[in-house]
């Protein structure tokens, strides 16, 4: 992009000033339209570009996922409850500490 400027007096100038400005990968309505099978992949240090997505489902752990498995999905209220659980069959040795 260049701008130019004239300006009109008694001592007339010229200018022109380029400037390098940004635009967008992809616009709005090139979003909605694209493709449902590709995706826009943004890694650290190099520029995005267009992928083709990742079948997760292939993927060597997705077994251990929750969505292969609801038994692996985290409980966060068992999580949370740290307390001591005694059990009648476990035999514990009592410790006194002055």
């Amino acid at each position: 992009m260049f701008n130019t400027s004239d300006t009109r007096g008694n001592s007339p100038s010229y200018g022109t000033n380029y400037q390098k400005t940004g635009h967008e990968l992809m616009s709005q309505d090139e979003l909605a339209v694209m493709d449902g099978g590709k995706c826009i992949l943004q890694l650290r240090g190099v520029r995005p570009f267009l992928s083709d997505k990742y079948d997760v489902t292939q993927h060597p752990n997705y077994r251990y996922t929750s969505d292969a498995d609801k038994r692996n999905a985290f409980d966060m209220e068992k999580f949370l409850d740290h307390r001591l659980k005694l059990r009648g069959k476990d035999v514990y040795h009592v410790v006194e500490a002055d």
